[in-house]
């Protein structure tokens, strides 16, 4: 029970100063290319945060489990969002670079269609269905990149322009372009690694102490893999950097569906789970997806519209989410 505990709280130092790396290397690379804060969060950041369920949903469908990743995938959303998005809308409501958050909304919803029509009509996914997502994610690869930069640094207040322009250079002088690349990578593995290590010897300690294997499931293993997001997330928020937060979770959901299921779903194609049912249905089509979809749409098109997060957005988004874990336990 000693080594368990010891790992479990050598994963949280992990993740935790993984997260602190993660976001220094982003920003510095983000100030010294003058590349919106939400381009890098929606790429590279995403990338990075997104590592772990793509190493639980490869490895699930090569060994036959299409069930974890396709629950993992959808799962995996509906946690950013009305989780991790929610506690930053919570805490820190402010402006959205529609132009910058308008790509991969309208990329998320894309391939959403995508997904829920394989989920709906075809009951499963075949292997062209997977190497779609991944076309998705390529396309979508490129456009993001060639967006943040050609337009870096176009958008900032004509009073700002001097101010900003010194600070990459203040950058270079305090911190080389290797150190941020250093900080970014090994945040990233830090991340992984101390996520791994949390849910791994977080289960052994919860089947210890006597915690069914349902509640175990629920929490451990489903919110594990979404634990980069969330530290990433705190350590934005600490920083001041809500923007590279909202950017990563947005970013992150995409690659939830384009490339954690492109890449599980290319590797192994799997029928739809069968689960638990409600009024005779699969209870994925009747709760799972309509929430992922619901709790995207809150957090995204007000935004879209107004320019702005709003507090109520996450405090909604944290209701949905108590009401969507009740209904796992009692069902």
């Amino acid at each position: 029970m000693l080594i368990p505990v010891l790992l479990f709280l050598l994963g949280l130092l992990f993740l935790i100063k993984g997260g602190d790396w993660f976001v220094d290397g982003a920003t510095g690379i983000a100030r010294r290319f003058r590349i919106p804060e939400i381009i890098v969060g929606a790429t590279v950041v995403s990338i990075g945060t997104t590592l772990p369920e793509v190493m639980v949903s490869a490895t699930s469908a090569v060994m036959g489990h299409g069930e974890i990743a396709y629950g993992n995938a959808i799962g995996s959303v509906i946690c950013n969002t009305a989780l991790i998005a929610a506690l930053t809308l919570a805490i820190l409501p402010g402006k959205v670079d529609r132009k910058s958050f308008r790509t991969p909304v309208i990329f998320f919803f894309i391939a959403a269609a995508f997904y829920i029509l394989n989920a709906y009509l075809f009951g499963g996914f075949a292997r062209w269905s997977g190497i779609v997502l991944l076309s998705i994610f390529a396309v979508y690869m490129i456009l993001t990149v060639r967006q943040g930069l050609a337009g870096a640094g176009n958008d900032l207040p004509a009073a700002d322009e001097e101010e900003e322009r010194e600070k990459p250079i203040e950058s270079v002088r305090a911190r080389a372009l290797w150190l941020d690349l250093v900080l970014l990578v090994v945040g990233a593995a830090l991340i992984a690694v101390g996520a791994d290590l949390l849910v791994d010897n977080g289960t052994k300690i919860a089947a210890a102490l006597g915690v069914p294997e349902s509640v175990i499931a629920l929490t451990f293993v489903a919110l594990g893999t979404s634990l980069p997001e969330l530290v990433t997330a705190i350590t934005s928020l600490a920083k001041g950097h809500g923007a590279l937060s909202l950017g990563n979770v947005v970013g992150a959901n995409l690659f939830n569906l384009v490339l954690v299921s492109g890449m599980s779903i290319t590797l192994n194609p799997f029928e739809l789970p069968a689960g638990k049912t409600v009024a005779g249905m699969n209870a994925s089509l009747v709760v799972d997806v309509p929430v992922m979809l619901i709790v995207m749409w809150i957090m995204t098109i007000p935004a879209l519209i107004t320019g702005r997060m709003r507090r109520w957005q996450g405090i909604s988004l944290l209701m949905i989410y108590a009401a969507f874990c009740v209904f796992q336990f009692i069902g």
